[in-house]
């Protein structure tokens, strides 16, 4: 039987805990993507332990060791095409990919950013959302663009912000929902029930309640 799973490969630069629930949620023979390869600009990052133990293929790819971003991008673009990759997560990867990068992997990029996107964009996003008194704070999986924290959103999560919440309360809280966020917003991608049209992202037989908490589709 062919494989109709959309291969996807994940870039990571840490601990890649978002990294296991897609590995997780890959596990289920209905889920429309596999995980064909991890990949990272750390060699050291703990991810990649992650990714060996469940038997996915590995590229570490020293940023440090390489004179520039280009030849960096140039040899990460080579192990995507040699995976077969066909869909691109980053899940907590450091690096910005430059406008030629994205342009080439153009609609099959996803990222994962620690707030309710369009609000914070950028790093600490925690420490901002405190000092701005948000009442709600969350995550976001968008298509990537050019432009840092930008592009289609798939799919947001929301959380409350408590009153004596601290930074790292708060991205505890953000960060149990991107376990469940990431994986959903793959599958809406990888199953084509997500798609771009005039830079929003719509998704067939979208239905949300109105006090659902997790503001994206249902399984």
């Amino acid at each position: 039987m062919a494989d109709t799973k959309r291969a996807t490969a994940v870039l990571i630069s840490g601990r890649g805990s978002n990294l296991a629930a897609l590995i997780a949620a890959a596990k289920d023979v209905r889920y429309p993507a596999r995980i064909a390869l991890v990949a990272s600009d750390n060699p050291a990052a703990p991810g990649l332990a992650i990714a060996r133990d469940a038997g996915i293929a590995t590229a570490a790819i020293d940023r440090g060791a390489l004179p520039t971003k280009a030849a960096f991008e140039a040899k990460l673009d080579a192990a995507l095409r040699e995976a077969g990759t066909d869909l691109v997560c980053l899940t907590g990867f450091m690096l910005l990919l430059s406008e030629k990068f994205v342009a080439a992997w153009q609609d099959k990029i996803l990222n994962i950013h620690p707030s309710l996107l369009p609000l914070f964009p950028g790093l600490d996003t925690h420490r901002r959302a405190l000092a701005a008194g948000v009442r709600v704070h969350g995550a976001t999986v968008h298509f990537v663009r050019a432009d840092v924290d930008s592009g289609p959103i798939v799919a947001q999560a929301a959380v409350p912000v408590l009153p004596h919440d601290t930074e790292e309360a708060l991205a505890a809280r953000v960060l149990k929902v991107e376990h469940r966020l990431f994986p959903l917003a793959l599958k809406l991608v990888a199953g084509g029930r997500a798609r771009i049209v005039e830079e929003r992202v719509v998704i067939e037989g979208e239905k949300v309640a109105p006090d659902a908490t997790l503001l994206s589709p249902s399984d």
